[in-house]
């Protein structure tokens, strides 16, 4: 990661930036530089420091606004990482998380959770992310079971199981709603904003919740990064330079699954960031994984902390689900990605 340092430089300027946007920008203003100060005030021996906020500006930065921030950081985070290895794994950059049937399990999960009204959870997390995250996790391992052939997984294999188990989940999904909606309770509102993907309203539970899967599996994606590099280049090269392609394949798709399914089951469907993030920063930082892994990484977070700005400050008091503005972004950037670049390749 060495001669790397106008690549950090410049995602911490955008990282900074987009968290001091994120504390001072909503359905209320915070100016930034007291936003700053305040920030800074938490710090050790900088206590002295006085941002001037009000009791309530307080609480709308420390506790509405910051745990908000994190989880946008680390589903952003989690998005991108993840897109990261099943790029390499496809050896295709236009690979996402979703293309394993993450998203539509989870949608499933979500939909049953909704429609039979279950609102207990573990440790303060309520019954729909939960029922998200096992139905992410069971649809991915359902995939991979459905496409071994003869101890190996061919990978046209798994994208093609990948896209019809996740039209499967997909159609089981609308078949529970439609079947089993309670009109009373607007269940179909509140699966279609789920699935819309959004991070307003959390809390630091959620935060909770998902920090071990990014710290863990991304900390163990990241020791891969060589292994990643390696898997770019065929699996009979792979072979051929000692590397037992199925075990690391079957990691990575552990690590890669357990990080998107834990992102959405908290957020809801976030689209594009898995795709064009790990796509933008490959032009940019190279392809070696060791680097293009905390890269993509620092880049989805801020990506998805920027846009969450957006969702709640274009149509403010009212708040857009985060989903549709990083499809309103991500989709053209990607098209004009796709045309400046059409020889590009991992």
């Amino acid at each position: 990661m060495r001669g790397n340092g106008p690549l950090w430089s410049g995602l911490a300027v955008v990282l900074v930036a987009s968290v001091i946007l994120s504390l001072s920008f909503g359905a209320v203003d915070v100016p930034p530089l007291k936003v700053g100060l305040a920030l800074l005030s938490r710090l050790p021996g900088l206590a002295h420091l006085d941002p001037g906020l009000t009791d309530g500006q307080q609480t709308i930065v420390f506790d509405l606004r910051l745990p908000r921030l994190v989880l946008a950081l680390l589903v952003g985070a989690a998005l991108a990482v993840a897109g990261v290895v099943m790029q390499a794994f496809f050896q295709n950059p236009m690979a996402a998380p979703s293309i394993i049937g993450v998203s539509s399990g989870a949608s499933f999960g979500a939909t049953l959770a909704v429609v039979s009204g279950m609102g207990v959870g573990v440790a303060g997390l309520g019954g729909v992310p939960l029922a998200a995250f096992v139905g992410a996790l069971l649809a991915t391992a359902l995939v991979y079971v459905l496409s071994r052939r003869g101890g190996r997984t061919p990978v046209g294999v798994l994208l093609l199981t990948g896209v019809a188990i996740g039209s499967l989940m997909s159609a089981l999904a609308a078949l529970v709603l439609v079947t089993g909606q309670d009109p009373a309770r607007r269940d179909l509102d509140q699966v279609v904003y789920w699935m819309l993907g959004s991070v307003a309203g959390k809390t630091w539970t959620h935060v909770l919740v998902v920090l071990p899967y990014v710290g863990i599996a991304g900390g163990l994606t990241w020791l891969f990064g060589r292994d990643l590099n390696v898997l770019t280049l065929g699996d009979d090269t792979a072979w051929y330079l000692g590397l037992n392609v199925e075990h690391v394949r079957l990691i990575l798709l552990a690590l890669s699954s357990l990080l998107a399914a834990a992102a959405v089951a908290v957020s809801g469907v976030i689209g594009f960031i898995g795709l064009v993030v790990p796509h933008l920063m490959r032009i940019i930082a190279g392809p070696d994984h060791r680097t293009l892994l905390p890269a993509s990484a620092l880049a989805g977070g801020a990506l998805l902390v920027l846009a969450d700005v957006v969702a709640r400050t274009l149509a403010a008091p009212t708040e857009i689900p985060v989903g549709i503005i990083t499809s309103l972004l991500g989709a053209p950037f990607f098209l004009y990605l796709l045309h400046r670049r059409r020889e590009y390749a991992m």
